[in-house]
């Protein structure tokens, strides 16, 4: 029994860890998943403590973790633990029955699980978690108790620490499409495939063939079935969120941003008036040399086109804006506003507002002549 106390500690540690590590990394895109669940339960008021909240569930979560792991405080730390499990199964019951979000995101954006595939691993935790809250009082850490609480106090201070410093700054680690190093001009589209399902009209019995790869054109075969239905299997749906970038009058400008094969200069504000002013300011200095040399330099948002004439009065900002989704900016680059460097479809750099480079640096470390 000593072994298997071990080894469901061991794994239920080792998950909470994980997941509280990936979410603690990246705290604004857990902030928009609860943003999403504040919305669908009608309370848009609680957003405003939707960052706050963030950190404190991922700070728990991965303390939680590390308390399994390393076997500290269990009696105590149990007690929290089984509740926690309780709420996460139940509310991922009603996502995978109601869909309620479309994405949960109990381990951020570095592995993406379906609502239905979240309840299930839930289920399969609680089987691990309830186990190890009845036997709380077996486990035997090697520290004293106030060992084990210094140590927990110090997780604690040491993740909320990275969790606000990744919050200020960008992801410690970046799980998105627009990471440093990625291609995000993939013009290339993966085949999509047909399938098509006839019936039999004597025996009922069905049959799905690849299109067009059936006998269509046997009038003896066609006789005898009947189409019934047709599924689509589109790989290129499974790349993630597409960015498109329009004018103000929908015309599609994607193609001569993603495509140059110059350096490109993009600033993302998925929402004007949410953003950091100082950071617009900060960026002017930038803007103007680049332009100077010939680069292009755009802004991409979501605000509406009455918005950003307003924002371009009052901020003296004189570059080009440019219409994307929101939902797609927000993963470009988790700041607001961000900069994303780009050379022939090619992400070379980002950087959130608090961090904005000067145009020198950039000439420096990319080679910009």
């Amino acid at each position: 029994m000593k072994i298997l106390r071990t080894i469901f500690r061991v794994l239920v540690g080792l998950v909470f860890i994980y997941s509280g590590f990936v979410k603690g990394i990246d705290p604004m895109g857990t902030v928009y998943r609860m943003d999403d669940y504040f919305l669908a339960f009608s309370i848009p008021w609680f957003m405003s403590f939707s960052l706050y909240l963030t950190i404190i569930l991922c700070v728990i979560e991965f303390s939680l973790g590390i308390s399994m792991l390393f076997n500290l405080w269990i009696r105590k730390t149990s007690w929290l633990l089984l509740p926690m499990m309780i709420f996460f199964t139940v509310l991922t019951f009603f996502d995978a029955v109601y869909n309620i979000v479309p994405d949960c995101g109990c381990f951020g954006d570095a592995l993406k699980l379906t609502n239905v595939q979240t309840f299930i691993k839930n289920v399969i935790l609680m089987a691990f978690v309830v186990p190890i809250f009845f036997w709380r009082n077996k486990y035997r850490s090697i520290f004293a108790a106030r060992g084990d609480f210094a140590l927990l106090g110090l997780t604690v201070l040491a993740f909320t620490t990275l969790s606000v410093q990744c919050y200020r700054h960008l992801p410690l680690i970046d799980f998105m499409a627009w990471k440093v190093g990625n291609r995000v001009n993939k013009t290339e589209a993966l085949p999509v495939t047909f399938y098509v399902t006839y019936k039999n009209k004597k025996t009922g019995e069905e049959k799905e063939y690849v299109s067009p790869n059936y006998p269509w054109n046997d009038s003896v075969w066609l006789a005898d079935w009947i189409f019934k239905s047709q599924r689509v299997i589109d790989p290129n749906s499974n790349q993630g969120m597409v960015l498109r970038v329009e004018d103000q009058h929908g015309a599609d400008f994607t193609s001569s941003v993603l495509d140059n094969p110059d350096y490109q200069f993009i600033l993302v504000s998925y929402d004007l008036s949410k953003a950091d002013r100082d950071g617009f300011n900060k960026i002017l200095p930038l803007y103007k040399k680049a332009m100077m040399d010939g680069y292009s330099f755009i802004c991409l948002t979501n605000s509406l086109p009455a918005e950003i004439n307003k924002f371009r009065m009052d901020h003296g900002t004189a570059f080009d804006f440019y219409n994307a989704d929101d939902v797609v900016l927000k993963t470009m680059v988790r700041s607001n506003p961000g900069l994303i460097l780009i050379k022939d479809g090619e992400v070379l750099g980002k950087w959130g507002f608090r961090d904005f480079p000067t145009y020198e640096e950039v000439k420096q470390k990319y080679s910009v002549k």
